[in-house]
């Protein structure tokens, strides 16, 4: 019988692409999500969840659930029994958390302590969270292995990230049956070859890859690029994007790394390569086959220069590395763009 997976903002990028994976893996997964980061589609479900199922012809389960919702999670565990959980809800923008960041707190941390605590109530001791290499801060070293101090966050999103990773390491510590994975995410981009599935930001994207592509498309005159004088080749912002489905293949490998009983576990997912933003635009002008206008903007708070992993210890204990590339990454993610200029709200 399929292994019961619980997904907590399933309906959104990641963890839309990280649901079809677990379905092809041979899991059964059964996904939460309030919308804050997902498209309603027909029956209330996901636009993305409705297009895995039409993509792999199967049915599966979804609740309308947020996190903060105590009582809405233990009916939810009381109903199933699940051998391990895959946390992604959260808020999650930089630039947002600088500007509200109580929200952030209550949000982020509220949910995360609500679902440990209602998972340890129904014995459900396996769990893989949704980290980001925000937790790093300003590097005091690249390429960033695991070893790197945390904590200097700059910003409340990664402050979050940190202290939810606290919450389970110290969980983890206390009671010796808990495992968990949790996987420090780099800059996830690109989109499901089939182009039914990708990032669709809500409002103005605060990430740079979706904002690039909606410039591409026709939906925003241009790309503001923030700041152009950090200590980089090109004075733009260098970070490590990694494609969304190797990412997603970095979950499923953690899900094997739990059967071991490993304690608990951190690991980089990135592909161990810098790329400037405005060698990103070049990167998305070729697979767009056109010019993508941009303008020089004042830099933003909580960015730093520089971000890239050292991803070699996912490679050596989880048997996972990153196999696309910025090429691929950027076609895959045009395709999407292409096929859904205006994202899910084209429901077809």
């Amino acid at each position: 019988m399929a292994e019961k997976v619980l997904v907590t903002g399933g309906g959104g990028y990641i963890g839309s692409h990280c649901v079809l994976d677990l379905i092809e893996a041979g899991f059964l997964p059964v996904v939460v999500d309030n919308f804050s980061n997902a498209v309603r589609g027909e029956g209330d479900v996901p636009e993305s969840i409705r297009r895995i199922e039409k993509l792999l012809d199967t049915s599966i389960e979804f609740h309308e659930l947020d996190l903060l919702d105590r009582p809405g999670l233990e009916k939810l565990f009381k109903k199933h029994t699940f051998t391990a959980v895959i946390h992604f809800a959260g808020l999650k923008a930089v630039g947002e958390s600088v500007a509200h960041p109580l929200r952030y707190y209550k949000v982020n941390l509220t949910a995360s302590m609500n679902l440990l605590e209602v998972m340890q109530a129904h014995r459900v001791h396996n769990l893989v969270f949704s980290s980001s290499a925000t937790v790093y801060g300003d590097p005091q070293y690249l390429p960033l292995d695991e070893q790197h101090p945390v904590g200097g966050c700059t910003n409340p999103y990664g402050q979050t990230k940190y202290f939810i990773e606290k919450m389970i390491m110290d969980h983890c510590l206390a009671e010796k049956d808990w495992n968990a994975v949790l996987l420090r995410y780099f800059n996830p981009i690109g989109a499901h070859v089939s182009g039914l599935i990708g990032e669709d930001p809500q409002g103005i994207p605060n990430n740079l890859l979706p904002y690039v592509a909606q410039v591409a498309i026709g939906r925003r005159d241009y790309l503001n690029v923030f700041g152009n004088d950090y200590d980089t080749p090109d004075g733009t912002g260098v970070r490590d994007y990694i494609h969304v489905v190797d990412l997603s293949a970095g979950h499923i490998a953690a899900l094997k790394k739990l059967k071991e009983n490993c304690g608990c576990k951190v690991y980089n997912l990135g592909t161990g390569k810098g790329y400037s933003v405005l060698q990103i635009v070049k990167a998305m002008e070729k697979a767009a086959g056109k010019e993508i206008p941009y303008k020089i903007a004042p830099r933003r708070p909580g960015d730093t220069a520089s971000c890239y992993a050292n991803p070699c210890l996912a490679e050596k204990e989880l048997g996972w590395k990153a196999a696309l590339d910025l090429e691929r990454m950027c076609e895959d993610l045009w395709r999407w763009q292409s096929m859904n200029p205006n994202g899910y709200s084209e429901a077809s």
